[in-house]
């Protein structure tokens, strides 16, 4: 891949100081201490610290843990005077949840009632609790439906309506269903307590089942199919046994499908039918027809989609969309594929009308709609840069300056919680100061985070910042990769965060894991190596480039697989290749892992832009996307590539 040349690195400008130096030792300690003394409990201890930090920027998260260990205590004390000063900050937000559910579980409803309006963000224990200050038990039910864990401050309202009438059999068995799908066996359970006791559901073994399904319907108690409970338990293990191994799920199935219902025949057809797709297996989408009868999840009916899709049958992927719900089929990747759909069914003006719907929008099938209308992806003109009234503005914001006060004693969820709260509510011009204030600090993710939300004055170069560009471009450089889809894949990667550790233990700038990073220097025969060396920031941008390029040589040389590659691993980027050449854009939307699919299509739109940015010229995601060969074509390198 031909490496771009950078027109303009975005270099970091000095960091702007917003608290003394004597916090960073004192004052930091201090703080730390009390984070572990709330963390013990230690209520002593942690008072003397709140005292201690009188004057520090982190002073109102001390004075927070010190108030949740009294709620905790079912002492209220000094929490109204805190919400009256510090009210529109995030603790003050944080503490009002925590203080109105002390009063749910209590059952204070007045104060509940009086306190509850001024909460923004009302978590599903709160609105159960509201609904029971107000008496209104149907609240529950988009809750129920949704198929989330219930809190125990719903279970209350979820009996009200029960006893009520409010709640139908079958609307228990569908949320019954969805848990089970999910193998959230003791949710399932807590469910089916509300069936009718004549519908016979034994949820005993459901785990031996989870575990062995093939056994448990290769051995089907002879009455199984007698009364319903049994027949979903046996449905449960086809749909269990189809995560598997679909084939052999659709076998076991046919031997007794004519026990169930047509309703519970096209209920298990649909499982299998989304395990196929998931799979690209041929049988997929005869298994949708299967289907017909029961109602399709929202991913059911996206995989049904994506099959027609790997085999171009655009009659269904145009009727699958329609049969979507209107908030999921507006989205802009079906809203795209209808288009497509249209397109390849002599309907270009309704085709036109679609693309139209989502031209514009600065993500993958936003600028793919714009080059099917003609419309060269571009990077739009930059705002005027913030003035030093507005950056002061933001400096003296308490909540930013608490963010930046957490990331630097390595809190770094809460001080992005304090400083996504901070910009609630902020035009196009204060973002854009924050966003710069976030540069300046060398806070490269909340940068981004906060360019990202302009709506009508934009910054690209702070949308897509190429921070350590003289550390970066000469090493991809030297392996000849696109600086852009380097610095695509980084920033999705890890937002430039240098210390950033994933769930898994990748690492650093280009996230690496600790066995590749050991595979990859052996390779290069990098001297003196040792895997604590994975976040220094040099080593970690060898490795990474030098993985891209190895994943890239043995994949064809295209980017889409590399990229998928890089994150899911070579051996499932190949196995994702279909039997005949696959449109770039097709390959990525049909990822099995959502995470993988996501990421696929964000890195090579980022790619797109920082190549706008770095050559000054409109670039083509289509091209870049270009097609991806048959199964096996252009495959090379090394076996053992992890």
């Amino acid at each position: 891949m031909a490496a771009f040349s950078l027109a303009a690195a975005v270099a970091p400008a000095p960091a702007l100081c917003v608290s003394s130096g004597a916090f960073v030792d004192r004052g930091d300690a201090a703080f730390l201490s009390a984070r572990d003394a709330f963390r013990n409990g230690e209520r002593v201890r942690l008072g003397r610290q709140v005292t201690a930090l009188q004057g520090h920027p982190l002073h109102p998260w001390a004075e927070y843990w010190a108030l949740r260990l009294r709620l905790d205590d079912g002492d209220a004390s000094g929490v109204a005077d805190y919400l009256g000063r510090y009210e529109g900050a995030y603790l003050a937000e944080k503490l009002r949840g925590d203080w109105l559910r002390v009063l749910g579980k209590k059952g204070d409803w007045e104060s509940f009632q009086r306190e509850l309006p001024a909460l923004l963000m009302p978590d599903a224990e709160v609105r159960c609790y509201a609904a029971q200050a107000s008496g209104a038990a149907d609240a529950v039910r988009s809750l129920w439906a949704s198929g989330q864990e219930l809190p125990q401050a719903c279970e209350t309202l979820i009996d009200q309506l029960v006893a009520a009438g409010g709640l139908t059999a079958e609307e228990v068995w569908q949320r019954t269903r969805r848990l089970l799908e999910a193998k959230r066996v003791g949710a399932a359970r807590s469910a089916a307590v509300y069936l009718p006791d004549t519908d016979g559901f034994d949820g005993r073994g459901l785990e031996s089942i989870a575990q062995a399904p093939a056994r448990y319907l290769d051995k089907l108690p002879a009455g199984f199919a007698a009364k319903r409970g049994g027949r979903e338990v046996a449905l449960f293990a086809v749909q269990r046994l189809a995560r598997n191994d679909p084939l052999d799920a659709a076998k076991r199935l046919a031997r007794v499908e004519s026990r169930f219902s047509a309703e519970e025949r096209a209920y298990a057809w649909g499982q299998l039918a989304w395990q196929a797709a998931l799979r690209h297996l041929p049988e997929a989408l005869a298994w949708y027809e299967n289907a017909a009868g029961t109602v399709l999840s929202n991913e059911q009916i996206a995989w049904r989609v994506r099959a027609a899709l790997r085999v171009h049958d655009w009659s269904v992927v145009r009727r699958a969309i329609a049969a979507m719900p209107a908030v999921q089929s507006a989205l802009p990747e079906w809203t795209y594929w209808q288009a497509r759909a249209l397109a390849a069914g002599g309907h270009p003006d309704e085709a036109r009308a679609h693309y139209l719907k989502i031209s514009g929008q600065p993500n993958f099938y936003g600028n793919l709609a714009d080059e099917e209308l003609g419309r060269p992806i571009e990077v739009p003109p930059h705002a005027a840069a913030p003035s030093a009234e507005e950056l002061a503005v933001v400096a003296a914001n308490p909540g930013f300056q608490r963010s930046l006060a957490l990331f630097r004693v390595d809190m770094r969820v809460e001080g992005v919680r304090e400083w996504v709260w901070s910009l609630r509510g902020m035009d196009d011009r204060a973002l854009l100061a924050a966003a710069e204030f976030a540069r300046k600090q060398e806070i490269w993710d909340r940068a981004i985070n906060t360019a990202d939300r302009t709506s009508a004055q934009h910054n690209y170069s702070l949308r897509y910042i190429a921070p350590f560009s003289d550390r970066v471009l000469p090493k991809a450089d030297e392996l000849a990769l696109n600086n852009g889809w380097v610095y695509g894949l980084m920033r999705q990667e890890s937002r430039f965060v240098t210390n950033a550790k994933s769930s898994v233990g990748a690492k650093g700038l280009m996230q690496i894991m600790p066995a590749t990073a050991k595979w990859v220097a052996k390779k290069i025969k990098l001297t003196n190596f040792h895997p604590a060396k994975v976040n220094e920031m040099d080593t970690n941008v060898t490795l990474g480039t030098h993985y891209m390029k190895m994943v890239l040589q043995s994949l064809d040389n295209h980017p889409v697989l590399a990229s998928a590659a890089y994150n899911a691993g070579p051996s499932r980027a190949r196995r994702w290749r279909a039997e005949q050449p696959l449109e770039g854009a097709i390959y990525a939307e049909t990822i099995p892992f959502s995470e993988t699919r996501d990421y696929v299509k964000k890195v090579m739109s980022n790619a797109v832009y920082y190549n706008t940015l770095f050559s000054g010229r409109p670039q083509s995601l289509k091209t870049a996307l270009g097609v991806i060969g048959a199964r096996g074509q252009g495959e090379a390198g090394v076996d053992d590539l992890p």
